[in-house]
């Protein structure tokens, strides 16, 4: 009887990671274009780049032009 139960709970468990696999592998293919533009976004992302702070952008910017001449 014992071996029954173990045997059992055997064939449970492995039923269940087969459902998690297959439920895994359906999601992946039905979300798969998204999940390939988050993944692409995400790669291409710079994570030392704050994109709130304007310090950056005026950085970068060319000095004003001096004043004209009277």
């Amino acid at each position: 009887m014992a071996k029954r139960v173990e045997t059992d709970s055997l064939k449970t468990t492995m039923v269940v990671f087969g459902a998690l696999a297959f439920g895994w592998m359906a999601i992946e293919l039905a979300f798969k274009p998204f999940l390939e533009k988050a993944r692409s976004a995400l790669g291409k992302s710079d994570p030392d780049h704050d994109s709130d702070s304007d310090n950056d952008a005026v950085a970068d910017a060319p000095p004003p032009p001096p004043p004209p001449l009277a």
